[in-house]
């Protein structure tokens, strides 16, 4: 999928203009797109982030609207979530805390029920996360790599190498979710165990919240590096051919030196999805002006939004694989691996010469 060094961009003809255009951008801004473009903050990732939108808005655009926009509704809705469900885990999570020896503060009682209502809407929407949102961003980090590859877009031939690479990208989402519900699970039992300690040790139940705080800071940077290498690890099993465990691996040896900018990536992202999701939050399901016509018009330009962030949260998850990739020689762990996108077109159009 690399192209040679010896092939310049201004000497590629190509049948869409925009390509043309995004190429000659892309070299005023000092970018070589032979996969080799490099970043060191986040703000020049968004920046080629929006570039590659741009001359291929029509796909993304595409994908936007057919994959993302109805699990984001379905996300932002809890139309599947069922509120008695949600209401005895709360309970059971609040006794779990009373039992610790954390005072049952609103704040608290809160983030009971946010995370019991995280819990059954992950698992409710789970069919559609592993179907849709996961096609969706392996379409994404197809389309990335057309545009590095200086190709358009190819439905035909990303369905035929999807029925490919799908057994491992599938693969690859349950073990990223293995280790997201493993960094929760260990998350909870250490801050019970924390505060139990604390309890024991006679310390008055206000002031075990410090302590309690310190635990929820420090999970909050593991967790948020878990994530980036999760987001890695699902762009290295589309465009390489490894998964499950080796696509973690690779991912959190690839982003070494380069954590700085995947957390504020990630933070930027988080940020945006947490503001749609509160406005939708007061805004639909709490508020409406008299008869709730404000809904009308309110809940799609809020999925809209929601939709938009997290295709700009795929997209540069993408972009920062391949920041990431030209400044960490790929050969040193696995010799000559070729990315297998390049491997399925060759073989494609070795068929289609014979």
């Amino acid at each position: 999928m690399e192209l040679s060094d010896g092939i310049s961009p201004r000497k590629v003809r190509h049948d869409d203009p925009d390509l043309e255009t995004f190429e000659l951008e892309s070299l005023d801004h000092g970018v070589r797109y032979d996969h080799q473009f490099h970043s060191t903050s986040a703000l020049e990732i968004l920046r080629e982030t929006v570039r590659i939108l741009r001359y291929n808005l029509m796909g993304f655009t595409g994908i936007a609207a057919l994959l993302i926009c109805p699990v984001s509704a379905l996300v932002l809705s809890n139309v599947l979530v069922d509120q008695s469900i949600v209401k005895r885990l709360t309970i059971r999570l609040l006794l779990v805390v009373e039992s610790s020896g954390l005072p049952l503060w609103l704040f608290i009682k809160q983030s009971c029920q946010k995370f019991a209502e995280m819990v059954v809407s992950s698992a409710m929407c789970f069919p559609f996360f592993i179907t849709l949102s996961l096609l969706s961003r392996a379409a994404i980090v197809y389309s990335v790599d057309c545009t590095y590859s200086r190709k358009t877009f190819d439905a035909s031939k990303f369905y035929v190498i999807g029925t490919k690479i799908w057994r491992r990208v599938v693969s690859t989402y349950l073990w990223v979710c293995g280790v997201i519900s493993g960094c929760l699970a260990l998350f909870l039992v250490l801050l019970v165990a924390v505060s139990s300690l604390f309890s024991i040790m006679g310390v008055a139940s206000d002031l075990i919240v410090y302590p309690a705080m310190i635990v929820g800071l420090a999970f909050s940077i593991i967790f948020a590096n878990a994530i980036i290498i999760c987001n890695i690890a699902i762009v290295i099993s589309v465009l390489e051919d490894v998964s499950g465990p080796q696509a973690l691996f690779r991912a959190s040896v690839l982003i070494r030196g380069q954590t700085q900018v995947g957390l504020m990536i990630f933070l930027g992202s988080t940020i945006g999805m947490a503001f749609i999701e509160g406005l939708f939050e007061h805004r639909v399901k709490t508020l409406s002006y008299g008869d709730g016509t404000s809904r009308i018009w309110e809940a799609p330009l809020l999925v809209l939004m929601y939709s938009f962030v997290v295709l700009i949260d795929s997209m540069m998850s993408a972009v920062f694989y391949f920041s990431c990739r030209s400044s960490y020689n790929m050969e040193a762990l696995n010799g000559e691996s070729q990315p297998v996108l390049e491997a399925v077109t060759i073989s494609s159009g070795s068929l289609e010469t014979e």
